[in-house]
């Protein structure tokens, strides 16, 4: 890919990410742990939705990696992982990213956004 659409790539990537972690916080909104694992709709949906979340994380490249040091780049790997196991690695996995991983991720997107906005653009 030249440069044009790999910016492009990124931003519909990163807009991906965005969009798949808002949804994940909507759906487990309210939710205590137990509410979460034992709905059976909203936890295959939010489960879902972290799978494409870590899938659109590392399909990003190095470069970018590095100009978002602050993202959890290891700890999504290992949820990703974690979330295709069953029991008990695919629940606290999945507890763990809507109650933190997920904030945590759009609030640095956010700043990320605001700083370093041409990350985010769709304009080649």
């Amino acid at each position: 890919m030249n440069a044009p659409a790999n910016a492009l790539f990124n931003a519909a990537t990163l807009a991906n990410i965005e969009e798949a972690g808002s949804s994940v916080l909507i759906l487990a909104e309210g939710l205590e742990k137990e509410e979460l694992l034992h709905s059976r709709i909203t936890r295959v949906e939010a489960t879902r939705l972290l799978q494409v979340l870590a899938e659109c994380l590392a399909q990003l490249p190095p470069e970018l990696h590095e100009a978002m040091p602050e993202l959890a780049w290891d700890g999504w790997r290992s949820t990703a992982r974690q979330l295709q196991q069953t029991g008990q690695p695919c629940d606290e996995a999945l507890w763990f990213a809507v109650l933190s991983l997920v904030p945590a991720t759009l609030m640095w997107l956010r700043t990320y956004r605001h700083n370093q906005p041409e990350l985010f653009s769709f304009a080649a």
